[in-house]
């Protein structure tokens, strides 16, 4: 086979196992939403924390508050008989609860001679935490019992009767903490719903400003994105003010690139007729001088062979590689067809049928010369060896996370195919397989440094369909 049929590409990946790529790092919408949401947590837990502490606080006291006045009101109620000293406890109490037993709120009068006076709902409880107080000392706190904890107030009076006596009484009201816990988780609730309720509204209300505040920064890629596809030149100059440095500069950028690429590409072409010309005189004479001309035949090979290295180096030096602002998006359709057209002019003999397998709206990001050369050098190369099928395929892979898609290009005959062991020297530029097919053993080596330039891969297999050689290129979106 013509040694215009190349192999696996330098340019192709390497098949032993490569390390993952790093993790690609947060955006900074993310960022600013996850950093907001932390602390927007953060305070909202410790204002729930303070606030709720601040209400248990306030519960407390009036808890203690409450059993003060339930005191009082005992005291204002109870009799004492003068003459006996005899103390009773008032008909009425200061709360139907004291009159239920296990209800919860107690109240118990203790004196001295084993005096005890306790109210219906604390008959058969136990109050050993109780003591006898001193006049005007009074006590408030939780304790533990066996009835679970209470909250208990207790006020020492001393009862003065007519004949200059004294009674002394501790008077003690207690309540279960069921209800002081009560009041206080359902204060955590309502807490929790209304700080979870202002932490999820200032969260979207987060995100809606941060979602206008990065509006330019989406613009600036969605223009990038455009330019990278051919769609537009440059990025607009509507921008807030710290962006305008940073837009200004890609869009000098961009020119740069496409002003140094249109040099480049002058002078080759300038190069190019520059050392043609002398060629072509010195073939066109010899090729007049006789045939006894000394070395005529000799300096006559040299100069095809110079001519033939200038052509190449040439078109290798001319591609232009993978574009990051391309100028614009080549469509593979019509110049497909353009060369499969000319191609079965050259090549009518052979009554080669070429078919198509062209995803709709496939372009490719660069230069229209490197198309033209990259896939009329694999057909070219196609119809030279098919016997009577080509077949061109394009197709487009998404990638996530790139703006372009992978391009993936074959062409595929039913002609004899490639042997394995002929694969290293096939690839080397200059070096036909068959010695009776025209070319010059170049024609695929262009076609290897396009897709080097490119980042891209060549593969070369057998086709799957005719059994022929397959050329598989892929080309990297970036």
């Amino acid at each position: 086979m013509d040694a215009d049929t190349a192999l696996p590409s330098p340019a192709a990946k390497a098949t032993t196992n490569e390390p993952l790529p790093p993790r690609r790092p947060f955006s900074l919408a993310a960022r600013a939403a996850l950093a907001t949401g932390l602390v927007l947590a953060a305070f909202l837990g410790v204002v729930g924390l303070t606030l709720s502490r601040t209400n248990a606080d306030n519960a407390l006291k009036d808890q203690q508050e409450r059993l003060e006045n339930f005191v009082t009101a005992y005291l204002s109620g109870m009799e004492v008989v003068n003459r006996t000293g005899k103390v009773f406890l008032p008909d009425t109490p200061p709360d139907q609860a004291f009159s239920r037993p296990g209800s919860g709120l107690y109240a118990v009068v203790i004196g001295d001679n084993n005096l005890r006076l306790e109210s219906p709902s604390a008959i058969g409880r136990d109050f050993g935490f109780l003591r006898q107080l001193q006049p005007g000392e009074s006590e408030f706190g939780p304790v533990d019992t066996r009835m679970g904890r209470l909250y208990y107030y207790a006020y020492g009076v001393s009862w003065d009767l007519s004949d200059r006596k004294s009674i002394p009484l501790t008077v003690m009201v207690a309540q279960t903490e069921d209800v002081i816990e009560g009041q206080n988780a359902e204060t955590r609730r309502s807490l929790v719903f209304w700080l979870s309720s202002l932490g999820v509204m200032l969260i979207l209300l987060q995100l809606l400003l941060l979602r206008w505040s990065l509006t330019p920064l989406r613009k600036v890629a969605t223009e990038m994105s455009r330019v990278e596809r051919g769609h537009a030149e440059h990025l607009d100059n509507q921008y807030p003010l710290e962006l305008t440095g940073l837009t200004e500069r890609i869009n000098a950028f961009i020119d740069s690139e496409r002003e140094q690429r249109t040099r480049y590409r002058n002078t080759l072409a300038d190069l190019a007729h520059s050392l043609k010309t002398p060629l072509a005189v010195i073939r066109s004479r010899l090729e007049l001088a006789g045939e006894n001309t000394p070395f005529r035949g000799d300096v006559l090979d040299q100069v095809r062979r110079m001519d033939e290295l200038v052509a190449y180096q040439l078109a290798r030096a001319a591609t232009s590689g993978r574009q990051t602002f391309a100028t614009t998006a080549v469509p593979f359709a019509e110049h497909a067809e353009d060369l499969v057209q000319s191609l079965e002019k050259v090549y009518a003999a052979k009554n080669v049928l070429c078919e198509f397998d062209i995803d709709e709206g496939a372009v490719f990001y660069g230069e229209q010369g490197d198309l033209l050369e990259l896939m009329g050098n694999l057909l070219e190369n196609a119809f030279k060896w098919a016997r009577h099928r080509v077949l061109l395929v394009v197709r487009f892979e998404p990638q996530a996370g790139r703006q372009r898609p992978d391009l993936w290009l074959s062409v595929e005959d039913d002609g004899p195919g490639i042997d394995e062991d002929k694969v290293e020297k096939v690839l080397q530029r200059g070096v036909r397989g068959d010695e009776r097919v025209q070319g010059h053993g170049i024609g695929l080596s262009i076609v290897q440094d396009i897709v080097r330039a490119y980042k891209g891969e060549l593969t070369v297999d057998r086709s799957p369909e005719f059994g022929g050689a397959r050329f598989a290129v892929r080309l990297p979106s970036g």
